[in-house]
């Protein structure tokens, strides 16, 4: 088990064995991914950014969400997993929405500016704040963001923490961080709030970026 840093190229070695079963592997938090997408508070005309965004899972609510005149854009290191997701757009016939394959550390976000965040089972890349820094940079002031993951149960429940870590081993590259995966995220939503979901071993959160993000280690807690 690592708990070390994120290793990209585990992850792209991971999901392109997993890539074909994804979707039905999504299926027991499918309910999570519409709560977490409907606490965005989309609205006709917004831009809304869904980070790691897999095989394109949500893309259809937040279509829905952000109407014909909004835009949706993905970003998803994979290429098995982007492959899907530029299929499944094509299926649609969806016209704003668009995928950027390839590390958060590399993606070209420069041409957007997002009005909503979707982080939805992202444990990589919520743990890496450079990464943060980059999507972050991208955001409107008091943008909206909503997180689902993982995390770990409360200490009595440890069994069913290690049970979840077991089951989670393809979509993660490092348990760091699994007390309080949105620690880093406070720098940029220091107003974040969660609750728990799958028995304390998941999470949802929300919140607004602020206009004056600041490194704070008391708010990792």
């Amino acid at each position: 088990m690592n708990f070390g840093k994120p290793d990209a190229n585990q992850a792209i070695e991971n999901y392109r064995a997993i890539a074909l079963n994804y979707d039905a592997s999504c299926v027991r938090v499918s309910s999570i991914r519409s709560e977490t997408i409907a606490l965005l508070g989309l609205r006709s005309g917004d831009c809304v950014l869904d980070v790691a965004c897999g095989t394109g899972l949500s893309f259809l609510q937040l279509c829905a969400g952000v109407g014909r005149y909004g835009s949706v854009v993905g970003v998803e290191l994979s290429p098995e997993m982007g492959r899907q997701a530029r299929a499944r757009i094509e299926r649609h016939g969806w016209d704003n929405v668009q995928v950027i394959e390839g590390d958060v550390l590399g993606a070209d976000l420069r041409e957007h500016r997002f009005d909503a965040l979707l982080f939805h089972y992202t444990h990589d890349v919520l743990r890496q704040p450079e990464a943060l820094a980059r999507l972050f940079a991208q955001a409107r002031p008091y943008a909206r963001v909503a997180v689902a993951g993982f995390k770990k149960a409360d200490a009595w429940l440890a069994p069913l923490t290690w049970f979840a870590m077991w089951r989670a081993r393809n979509y993660l590259t490092t348990y760091e961080g699994l007390q309080a995966p949105w620690s880093y995220l406070r720098q940029w939503v220091p107003e974040f709030q969660w609750r728990s979901t799958l028995l304390g071993t998941g999470y949802i959160g929300w919140g607004h970026v602020s206009t004056n993000p600041v490194a704070d280690e008391r708010s990792a807690c």
